[in-house]
């Protein structure tokens, strides 16, 4: 029983795709496309080096072109801010006297408890305050 080299190529193919979704390495799924590859060059009669060959440039090519462009990504801070990092830097407004240990806000719409970011600085009902941080559910203003 011959088996024709393209079979061989789709599952090396697939084998490098069950790497790729353990490992979650996405050269793998580079590596599957340029087998894959190999598979369509032997499939239209290209010979045994011409198909290692498609492999080795298909497969350089997408981790050359790739790679840098999702490190890029994975490196980009998110454009909108979302949770608690979207509070922080906004205004409010007192509710209830705020110091260094506790008090009201009233912040996006809603409620908070507060505390002066300086332990010695108090603010009265209606000052407006900026938040500086969160820490669980308190707010930290100055």
């Amino acid at each position: 029983m011959d088996i024709d080299a393209w079979v061989w190529w789709l599952v090396g193919a697939a084998g490098l795709g069950i790497g790729l979704v353990i490992t979650a390495m996405p050269e793998l799924g580079m590596l599957a496309v340029g087998a894959v590859a190999a598979a369509a060059v032997d499939a239209l009669g290209g010979d045994a080096v011409f198909q290692v060959v498609v492999f080795a440039v298909i497969s350089v090519a997408l981790i050359a072109v790739v790679r840098p462009i999702a490190a890029r990504h994975r490196s980009q801070r998110p454009q909108l801010a979302t949770g608690i990092d979207a509070l922080k830097g906004r205004q409010a407004v007192v509710l209830e006297r705020v110091d260094g240990s506790s008090g009201r806000i009233k912040l996006a719409g809603e409620v908070w408890s507060a505390r002066s970011l300086d332990t010695d600085r108090t603010y009265e009902v209606g000052e407006e305050v900026d938040v500086v941080d969160i820490e669980g559910a308190t707010a930290i203003v100055m």
